[in-house]
């Protein structure tokens, strides 16, 4: 579905991502884990198209990403949800979903998907009047994923959904995401959180000063000694 072959990208002269290679195939949860600055959120800025990498290829169900805009990548149906939930403060809550429906491919579907987002995030239908930025962040973070999830994503970029989040939240939105995932969406997760992201991955990928360590299943890579020394504090 989503192929990234030898990737290279920089921040003027400093070099971020190094010959990175990494697949997601349709039906799959792929988790990307790493430390601050491994290079995880810059390398799903290259997939939405928010950045011009330097050498390499990413193809989407075949079609190269590399010659798209962000919108036009959007309307294939890779969808981002930023690191920081970005949500419209200003707007209220249904405001924000329909906002998140605004690709014309998405407005027939608009009224079902609100009931869809409703549905897994009860706690957004209590509060659909309310103003985004009066909202905790754990609310935030609900909204954050509900109004990408309006666009009918074919791929759902995650970036850092448990950031800031209590224990308890952190727990509800990787169920969540399972949840999503089961009803056909094809998710790129990027996270700090390694246990929990590699607890629900089908693959997943290690990245360690912009350049790919270690692949293989999740559950494979939470029993690699590196990553228990490296990330788990075993």
């Amino acid at each position: 579905m989503l192929k990234i072959d030898r990737l290279n990208f920089s921040y003027g002269d400093l070099k971020v991502l190094w010959d990175i290679d990494l697949e997601v195939h349709q039906g799959e949860i792929v988790t990307v884990v790493g430390a601050n600055g491994a290079g995880k959120s810059t390398t799903l800025k290259n997939v939405s198209r928010l950045v011009t990498w330097s050498s390499g290829t990413i193809t989407f169900n075949g079609t190269d990403l590399g010659k798209l805009e962000p919108h036009e990548v959007v309307g294939m149906g890779i969808v981002q949800v930023p690191e920081g939930r970005k949500i419209f403060p200003e707007m209220t809550v249904l405001e924000n979903l329909r906002m998140g429906s605004f690709i014309r491919s998405a407005r027939p579907d608009r009224e079902a998907n609100i009931d869809r987002v409703f549905a897994l995030f009860p706690r957004l239908k209590e509060r659909e009047k309310q103003l985004g930025g009066t909202m905790s962040g754990g609310e935030q973070q609900m909204l954050a994923i509900a109004r990408g999830l309006m666009a009918n994503p074919k791929l759902l970029l995650l970036d850092e959904p448990s950031l800031g989040l209590s224990p308890l939240l952190v727990k509800f939105i990787f169920d969540i995401i399972q949840e999503i995932n089961r009803q056909g969406v094809t998710v790129l997760l990027v996270e700090q959180n390694v246990y929990q992201s590699l607890r629900i991955a089908h693959r997943a990928y290690v990245l360690e000063t912009g350049r790919v360590v270690l692949t293989g299943g999740g559950e494979e890579l939470l029993n690699n000694e590196h990553v228990k020394k490296a990330f788990l504090g075993m």
